[in-house]
């Protein structure tokens, strides 16, 4: 039986059984679900994680999605993480908060009893990701900071250039990489990870380099345009090292009646893909 204190423990495990990194994001929009959930966005996910559990080792709900449907929407995200976590899936709420104090406490204490990762901004400093790693140590949640996000502005801010020449991105990997040193678990990795756009393949590499034993969640999988075979370099701290993330490509693979099976089959495609890519 695995160690469960680390929460890398529980992902390494995971990725072993089921031969698979991929994380499936779940981002419902009413406009563009199947007709026969009639808008139920906590029905539409409960089908596509029952289409996803078997090739999926996690499922990365978006809260704004939820959110935005107000009192019931917060509901729907409770029920939907409940419900993958019951079915075997790790849970990595993506809330992508930050703030510092007691606002940062109340943030932790809000998402991490629900999932077991969830995602935080760290471009506020150190004590604004403390409570989220102090609660983490606490429960055997993970951390996944946003560190060189998949979107083309992001460069705005990330990849502004500091007086001893590196980026303000690899500066933001540092402070990652210290917070996770007291984190580690007997699988060699981190509870503290780091978001990485992998439609950067390149910057991959490198955060693989100044995070050798982070957890790397790579979005932009699918829709964005990046493809496993891109971030093979993601993968040398072995195959549990890093996740590929694809929401859209996979939950609206199909809207017609065969949405869930078609949902199943870009699972398992991308799964078996990421596999190999992290063997090679």
């Amino acid at each position: 039986m695995v160690a469960v204190t680390h929460f890398s423990d529980r992902l390494a495990d995971a990725v072993g059984r089921k031969r698979s990194q991929l994380v499936v994001g779940l981002d419902p929009v009413v406009e563009r679900l199947p007709d026969e959930v009639g808008g139920d966005i906590a029905r539409f996910c409960f089908g596509i994680v029952d289409a996803v559990a078997d090739h999926a080792v996690a499922v990365k709900p978006q809260s704004a999605f939820f959110e935005a449907h107000g009192s019931e929407g917060v509901r729907a995200f409770e029920q939907v993480c409940a419900y993958a976590r019951a079915a075997g899936l790790l849970v990595i709420a993506d809330v992508k908060r930050g703030d510092i104090g007691s606002t940062a406490q109340a943030y932790a204490d809000a998402f991490i009893p629900l999932a077991d990762a969830i995602t935080v901004n760290p471009y506020l400093g150190r004590d604004s990701l403390e409570p989220f790693v102090d609660a983490c140590r606490r429960e055997g949640a993970g951390l996944f900071c946003l560190v060189k996000t998949s979107n083309p502005g992001g460069a705005d801010v990330q990849d502004v250039e500091l007086a001893d020449g590196r980026l303000l991105w690899h500066h933001v990997a540092d402070l990652v990489r210290e917070l996770g040193e007291s984190l580690v678990g007997e699988c060699g990795l981190s509870s503290v990870g780091a978001v990485v756009g992998a439609p950067f393949p390149a910057e991959v590499v490198e955060a693989r380099r100044l995070l050798p034993q982070a957890p790397l969640l790579l979005p932009g999988i699918g829709a964005q345009g990046g493809a496993p075979g891109e971030v093979a370099g993601a993968f040398s701290a072995g195959p549990a090292s890093a996740l590929v993330s694809a929401s859209r490509s996979v939950i609206y693979a199909s809207a017609g009646a065969d949405w869930r099976d078609a949902a199943h089959a870009e699972a398992e495609r991308l799964a078996r893909e990421a596999w190999g890519v992290s063997l090679a």
